[in-house]
């Protein structure tokens, strides 16, 4: 079952926050072992992470949270 928006807004957070600047080293790290075990939705799923943690690096404002 996929991961809601607010679930994956908070794996994204944790990431960041455990891994700081190699969050990116982690998330390539977790893709590369779903690749070598044909979990395509596990794939998916840390792509969508990766996007998140781009957006918060940057500055980007998560969806709804603007007041």
């Amino acid at each position: 079952m996929p991961l809601s928006a607010w679930e994956l807004w908070a794996c994204a957070s944790t990431v960041l926050k455990t891994h700081g600047d190699k969050a990116a080293l982690h998330i390539a790290e977790q893709i590369g072992a779903l690749a070598l075990k044909g979990d395509d939705e596990g794939i998916r799923t840390w792509q969508e992470i990766a996007k998140r943690i781009e957006q918060l690096q940057t500055g980007a404002e998560a969806p709804g949270t603007r007041h």
